[in-house]
C-alpha cells in the first residue's frame, strides 16, 4: 500500500484503491463514469467538504481532483490546513522546489512545503500529501486558507471588528454557528462561549470567500471542513452574489450527518473509527465566557 495510504474501514477500501492510482508519482487517470464531473477552470469555483479524519472521503476527493486536472482546469488550491501567515514560506519553498533539480523526488518536494506550513499539530499530514503532490506536478497555486489558533484566541478575546473582520454577521449566520458550537463541544461550552468562538468560525469564512474572490479569475479548488463550505452559513454565504452564482458546493457526509440540504450534492460514505470525540471533553470543566483560550472542535468541523 502507498505510504500515504490508510487503513480504513473494509467497507471503504476499495474507494481508497482507487483513489492511490492518482496518488503522487502515478499520472492522473482519466475521467472514468463513476467520477464526478465538477470543473474548476477559470471563473469556476469548486467547494469540496470533508470529516478531517475520513480516509474514505480524502480518497474520493483526491480522485476528483484528479479528475479535473486530467480534463485541463489547472485552479488555485485552497487548503484548510495551511494558516495565512505561513503562505509567504509556503511560497518560497513552491519557488525553491521549481528551481530545484528536475528529477527531485515528489516526495522530497511535499515535506518541504508541509514544513514551510509549520506542519500545525491536529492535522492528518499523510492524507492531505496526495493532493500537495498533484498541486505541484501540474503547477497549482498552493494557498493557505486558514486562520491560526492564535489568531482566532484574538478574535474570541476582543471580537470580529476590533481584530480586522467584518462585524456585521447575519442573525441566522451566528445563530446557527453558535449552535453548532455547542452541539460539536458535547455540552461543554455555554452559550457565550459558543457565541464567542463562532466570532472565529466566521473569520475563517470570510478569509476563504476573500481568497476565493482574488483566484476566482484562474478557477479556485478550496478544500476545507464541511461546516466551512456550507451554502446556507459557511464560505458561500460570504462571496459576491456573481461568484455564489459561479460555485459548486459539495459536502462529504458520513452516515449520521443531517445537515445534506445545505450543499448543491452530497457525497455519502462510511464513518471513519474514531474514539467518542466527547469522552475527553465531558472529563473536563465546562469553558466559560471568561476563558481565554478556544477548545479543539471534534474532527467533523
Amino acid at each position: 500500500m502507498h505510504p500515504t495510504c490508510r487503513p480504513i474501514a473494509a467497507a471503504a477500501l476499495a474507494l481508497l484503491v482507487t483513489a492511490c492510482s492518482a496518488l503522487p508519482g502515478r499520472p492522473a487517470p482519466p475521467a472514468t463514469p463513476g467520477t464526478p464531473a465538477w470543473r474548476a477552470g477559470p471563473g469556476q469555483v469548486l467547494l469540496l467538504g470533508e470529516v478531517h479524519d475520513n480516509a474514505a472521503q480524502h480518497a474520493l476527493r483526491l480522485q476528483a481532483l484528479a479528475a479535473l486536472l486530467a480534463r485541463g482546469d489547472r485552479p488555485a488550491l485552497l487548503l484548510e490546513p495551511f494558516d495565512r501567515e505561513r503562505q509567504p514560506a509556503i511560497d518560497l519553498a513552491l519557488q525553491a522546489t521549481a528551481a530545484g533539480p528536475p528529477d527531485a523526488p515528489l516526495a522530497a518536494r511535499i515535506d518541504a512545503v508541509i514544513a514551510a506550513s509549520g506542519q500545525v499539530a491536529g492535522w492528518d499530514w499523510p492524507l492531505y500529501r496526495p493532493y500537495l503532490g498533484l498541486a505541484l506536478q501540474h503547477g497549482l497555486p498552493i494557498v493557505a486558507a486558514n486562520v491560526s489558533r492564535a489568531e482566532t484566541r484574538r478574535i474570541i478575546q476582543l471580537g470580529l471588528g476590533p481584530t480586522g473582520w467584518l462585524a456585521e454577521v447575519p442573525e441566522d449566520i451566528a445563530r446557527a454557528q453558535a449552535d453548532a458550537i455547542e452541539r460539536s463541544h458535547c455540552g461543554q461550552v455555554d452559550a457565550g462561549m459558543a457565541a464567542r468562538l463562532s466570532q472565529a468560525q466566521v473569520a475563517r469564512d470570510q478569509f476563504m470567500a476573500r481568497l476565493i474572490g482574488t483566484h476566482a479569475a484562474r478557477g479556485v479548488v478550496l478544500l476545507a471542513g464541511n461546516g466551512h463550505v456550507r451554502r446556507d452559513i459557511g464560505v458561500p454565504r460570504w462571496l459576491s452574489p456573481a461568484l455564489r452564482e459561479r460555485s459548486h458546493v459539495v459536502g462529504y457526509l458520513e452516515p449520521d450527518d443531517d445537515s445534506a440540504s445545505a450543499y448543491d450534492e452530497v457525497v455519502r460514505t462510511v464513518a471513519q473509527p474514531r474514539q467518542d470525540p466527547c469522552a475527553q471533553m465531558r472529563r473536563a470543566p465546562p469553558l466559560r465566557p471568561s476563558a481565554s483560550a478556544a477548545p479543539a472542535a471534534p474532527a467533523s468541523r
